[in-house]
This record gives C-alpha cells, sequence and structure tokens, in this order.
C-alpha cells in the first residue's frame, strides 16, 4: 500500500507529544497542595487559587472544570456546599463538594470577578464571552507545579482530578465511592485510573483481621 499526502512518515513530521511522558500524572499528596495554595496567595492570584482548590475539590476532567458558570456554584449571595455538572465526556451528571478552603478562595474570586449567575466563573482574559480554555489551565497547572519544585512532564490536568480521589482510596479502600465521585460508569474504570494494583490489594488485605 503506498503512502498518500495524510501520512505524516514521509513529511518527517514530529508527533505532537514528542518527548513528553505519557500515561497517568501523579497525584498531589497534601503537602504538595498546601505549598501550591502558598505560592498562590503569596502572589495573591485569586483566580488561580479559586481554579486550584475547585479543581481539587471537584475532580472534574479540565473541560468540565473550565465551563463551570457561576450559578453552577454559587446560591443567592453564598457558595454552595454541594453542585453537580453533566459530563461532557460521558452525558452523566456528577455532584461534588465544595469544601470550606474552596468557598473562601470562590468567594474572594467571584467577589472581584463580578457577573451574573449566566456568566463563567473562570472567563478567557481575551474574550470574557467565553471561558477560560483547556489549553490555558493546562498551562496553569504546569506553573503551580513548577513554583514548588515539581517535574512539569510528572503532572498535568488529569493530576488535579485524581489527587482528591487518590486520598480517599488510601483512606478508605472504598472503589464504589470514588466511583461515585469521579462519575465512571464501570469500576474498571476507577480502578485503572487510580492504578491501584496487587500490592494495594493486599496492602488493604492485610490491615484487615478476622
Amino acid at each position: 500500500m503506498g503512502n498518500t499526502k495524510y501520512d505524516p512518515r514521509p513529511a518527517n513530521r514530529v508527533p505532537w507529544n514528542a518527548g513528553t511522558q505519557v500515561g497517568p500524572k501523579r497525584p498531589l499528596t497534601q503537602k504538595q497542595i498546601w505549598a501550591i495554595r502558598f505560592f498562590l496567595d503569596r502572589e495573591e492570584r485569586l483566580r488561580d487559587r479559586a481554579l486550584f482548590d475547585l479543581a481539587i475539590d471537584s475532580k472534574l476532567r479540565g473541560c468540565d472544570l473550565v465551563a463551570l458558570k457561576i450559578g453552577d456554584l454559587v446560591s443567592g449571595c453564598e457558595v454552595r456546599e454541594r453542585a453537580s455538572v453533566v459530563q461532557r465526556k460521558t452525558g452523566r451528571p456528577v455532584q461534588f463538594e465544595i469544601a470550606s478552603d474552596a468557598r473562601g478562595s470562590l468567594l474572594a474570586w467571584l467577589e472581584r470577578r463580578g457577573g451574573s449567575v449566566a456568566d463563567y466563573a473562570f472567563p478567557s482574559r481575551i474574550d470574557c464571552s467565553r471561558h477560560l480554555s483547556t489549553r490555558q489551565y493546562a498551562r496553569l497547572v504546569d506553573e503551580w507545579v513548577a513554583a514548588i519544585g515539581l517535574k512539569v512532564s510528572e503532572y498535568g490536568t488529569h493530576s488535579m482530578r485524581r489527587t482528591k480521589a487518590s486520598i480517599i482510596y488510601k483512606a478508605t479502600g472504598n472503589l464504589r465511592a470514588i466511583q461515585i465521585l469521579l462519575g465512571h460508569s464501570k469500576i474498571e474504570n476507577t480502578v485503572r485510573y487510580l492504578g491501584v494494583d496487587i500490592e494495594d490489594a493486599l496492602t488493604l488485605a492485610e490491615k484487615t483481621e478476622i
């Protein structure tokens, strides 16, 4: 079979992800979470602090996180303790909690941001009628992890999604709860996403005495 003009190999094109680390990105530890918060507070980056806190709590994919509207997050003059969104990838609704730290940082950001319930919580700086792009969100995550001395190649937007889920799993071993929180349709997806292996299973078994 001959080559076509659509085949990148004859043109010696370099794949977009050449030289980058592929595969699951690492979740953050609690110490690293607080280090990033300290950095963002020191730099007075209200938007980024709110975005970071919400990313950790919501456990949403980047495309769903950046598309959140103010009305999804607030009720009256207060930030909701729980919210929900229909996932773009699956079309399934998922609920998430907004803890006190995230509510505080969100309230500070939204008071500065202004706008109505129909506006995006994190607008694009180029066009305020559109939301922050997933590419820009990824760049911000790179900045955050680099600021505390982590390797950018080992972390990404999925690190934000995995962080709290991983912490909950390590504390409880409850895969079904994690499946619900992440909005996975199959528990097998949750197992792969968390990177659960035989060592994790044995560790949990060893903690259980009969």
